[in-house]
């Protein structure tokens, strides 16, 4: 069998990129699922460095493109199965009692998100394979609402052999150059993060600020009812100072 040394011809020498070259060229195929099935598990560890160099690695001949689709395919399902399991024992009543504890947020939040989940939530466990970062965290959410498992992983597995085929098929056309995809994805990562840091900031300013204008209107209710009672206390009779009863 003719084996080709990744780690030389695409020259990653350190990094993910070598971790992932030295998983492919030791166990071919299921290094390759291994490598995604971690990275569905461990955000940072990042797609769009391992998919176009097994892309890469097929057209060298290491592994079939086939079976690389097939065994990132399900080196993806099986590490979103396994954050859709924390997210079942989570569970609803966990999650509650845990958001809860957080400041800054309504219970009201969390029954919007559910209820949003609950329309959507096929769609969104579908597309969200297919957008770095969210592809990872959106199995917790289905696994906290208990989709119902088969359903969620078909799901999985489509939306995963769409976004795997587009980042494969990249590297293994690229060929010395697929490290480009991880420039041009990597850009789109770090849109979804900034566009997610964004959204918490607003969230985060719009609680402070309604916390705020709700503790001046505390504080300005008990001050003007503090003022209209010693008002109606100097108006009455009763109150003032050496006055009796009224005749």
């Amino acid at each position: 069998m003719h084996v080709v040394n990744l780690a030389a011809a695409a020259e990653p020498t350190g990094g993910v990129a070598g971790w992932a070259a030295g998983l492919v060229d030791r166990l071919g195929g299921p290094g390759a699922g291994l490598a995604i099935a971690l990275e569905n598990l461990f955000p940072p560890l990042p797609s769009e460095v391992i998919l176009p160099l097994t892309g890469f690695a097929a057209g060298r001949g290491a592994i079939g493109l086939v079976p690389a689709l097939l065994w990132t395919t399900l080196g993806s399902v099986v590490g979103a199965a396994a954050l859709y399991g924390i997210g079942r024992v989570i569970g609803r009543e966990r999650m509650y009692a845990l958001w809860g504890r957080l400041p800054l947020v309504k219970v009201a939040d969390l029954e919007r998100t559910e209820a949003w989940f609950r329309r959507h939530g096929p769609k969104a466990v579908l597309l969200g394979r297919m957008v770095p970062v969210i592809r990872s965290l959106i199995s917790v959410p289905a696994g906290v609402e208990r989709m119902r498992l088969p359903v969620f992983l078909v799901l999985t597995a489509l939306g995963s052999l769409m976004w795997n085929t587009v980042l494969i098929l990249a590297g293994y056309g690229l060929g010395d150059r697929w490290d480009l995809v991880e420039t041009y994805v990597g850009v789109i990562s770090k849109a979804v993060l900034a566009a997610a840091a964004l959204a918490v900031a607003a969230y985060v300013a719009v609680r402070l600020r309604g916390r705020g204008r709700g503790e001046c209107g505390r504080a300005c209710g008990c001050a003007v009812a503090g003022t209209a009672t010693r008002a109606a206390r100097r108006g009455s009779p009763r109150c003032r100072t050496g006055a009796g009863p009224s005749r």
